[in-house]
């Protein structure tokens, strides 16, 4: 920068340390250094960024847009499929180790982290698919139809027409469909967080049009005011109705004999569950399930809700088991883990994964985005930690904000130390399967997660089901 504070061309290209990240076809790609290009003397620019290229410089811009191979940012596939292979871990041997398995309601687990990193990737994800968008409404036309497309998808896997590998018959009552799931929530908190990264930026900021753009943490956040706002709307809005609405009672219908696991016949009974009350973060009588039963129809939701492993609900708890004999009555309930109001409370772990996104696009050099991706990481952190202390508990099937922050922290840490490893000091071979895996990870979660392989392969037996593959 010269007296007048202006930038130097070779200021106003790169550092000589930068590594800049384009994005062609939502792979990122790595421009090399541009500081031999830049001839000293050249036409300078103020470093608000205000003045146009030169010729040199849309020359330049040119060649490192076009002329350089795609390269996928490994560390984010080895990170997918890391995630895809505790799902899959957490599935197979939850029921033999609950330890690793689901927390029954208040507080997590090793499985409670899978669903936030999975958020924390597609919110990644989505910053390097939109960062440069031409065409804005076609832009929101192709995120909308991959997230329909992605919604369906999880309601054919997960409504309940497969029914698991033990069982070979499939179709599904339609009076009983479950409309929410796992591939759904994700559904949904990527089109409302790409609908942000579309209509909300306040500006496409780009180093190829405003090379003396200096980006601190702080101009990080104003950049996207707007997904911040949304974030805090949310919020607002899920508390709201989590602490204010007003929960009242309510029926369903149960096998009461079934459930009880006994020899009498099928014993359909109505159950009421008192409740008239705000505020209550119980299994019964929260706002979440309320909404839900409202929204989507108690006849929609999941029938084996993770509570049912609760002290209360099960002698074997924390794994599922037999109800004891005064067993409340909440415990038959359907409840779903994937719900309408925490699926849009969910979306703010996807924002977090777009701000780490963020910070991969306009930060100079490695150590600047890890600087930043841990010191973001370990604020959530204390921040949801400090939540919890005020009273609101980690819950994943309500999604507190607490749970958001603690679990969004950790996945940003998590994935600092993956960047660090594969991307920075190229250990890149020990990955090499789980960056296949992430690179197939939609492939891999509907064979494996879902139980699908595991059907087909039984489906070939001898004489009878039980001798098969």
């Amino acid at each position: 920068m010269d007296e007048r504070g202006n930038c130097s061309p070779i200021q106003q290209i790169c550092d000589h340390d930068e590594e800049v990240f384009s994005i062609e076809n939502g792979h990122a790609q790595e421009i090399p250094y541009l500081f031999p290009l830049v001839r000293e003397g050249e036409e300078s620019c103020t470093c608000d960024c205000k003045q146009s290229l030169n010729k040199n410089e849309e020359k330049i811009a040119k060649y490192s847009v076009e002329s350089l191979p795609r390269r996928r940012l490994a560390s984010l596939d080895v990170f997918r499929g890391l995630t895809i292979a505790a799902m899959i871990l957490v599935d197979d041997a939850g029921g033999s180790w609950p330890s690793i398995n689901h927390s029954p309601w208040h507080g997590v687990t090793f499985a409670d982290f899978v669903m936030p990193f999975f958020l924390f990737i597609v919110g990644m994800s989505l910053v390097l698919s939109f960062k440069n968008i031409n065409d804005k409404f076609d832009a929101f036309e192709k995120a909308s139809l991959r997230a329909l497309k992605l919604f369906a998808l999880g309601v054919f896997l997960q409504g309940g027409y497969f029914h698991g590998s033990n069982d070979l018959s499939f179709g599904v009552d339609m009076k009983h469909l479950r409309i929410m799931g796992i591939l759904q929530r994700i559904s949904i908190a990527y089109f409302l967080v790409s609908c942000c990264e579309i209509f909300a930026k306040r500006s496409q900021i780009s180093r190829r049009e405003f090379p003396c753009f200096k980006v601190d943490a702080i101009k990080l956040i104003t950049m996207y005011p707007w997904h911040w706002v949304f974030g805090l709307a949310v919020s607002s809005v899920y508390l709201g109705l989590l602490f204010g609405l007003i929960v009242p009672d309510w029926y369903f219908e149960t096998d009461i004999s079934k459930n009880l696991i006994s020899n009498m016949g099928s014993n359909v009974r109505t159950v009421k569950i008192n409740c008239d009350m705000r505020g209550d973060l119980g299994p019964a009588c929260n706002a979440v399930g309320y909404l839900d039963r409202i929204i989507l129809g108690i006849n929609h939701l999941y029938r084996n809700p993770v509570y049912r492993r609760t002290q209360e609900c099960s002698i074997n708890s924390p794994d599922y088991g037999p109800p004891p004999p005064n067993a409340p009555a909440w415990c038959f309930a359907p409840f779903d883990p994937e719900g309408v109001l925490s699926s849009f409370m969910a979306s703010v772990s996807c924002l977090i994964g777009a701000h780490y996104g963020h910070a991969l696009l306009h930060f100079k050099n490695d150590k600047r985005r890890l600087y930043e991706w841990v010191a973001f990481g370990m604020f959530l952190n204390a921040l949801g930690l400090f939540i919890k202390w005020l009273g609101m508990p980690l819950n994943k099937p309500l999604y507190t904000i607490s749970y958001v922050c603690v679990t969004g922290g950790t996945a940003g840490l998590l994935f600092s130390a993956l960047y660090t490893v594969v991307d920075v000091l190229k250990y890149r071979k020990p990955f090499i399967l789980l960056e296949w895996m992430g690179m197939n990870a939609l492939l891999i979660f509907v064979l494996a997660a879902v139980e699908v392989f595991p059907a087909l392969v039984r489906g070939f037996y001898w004489s009878s089901p039980q001798k098969n593959l």
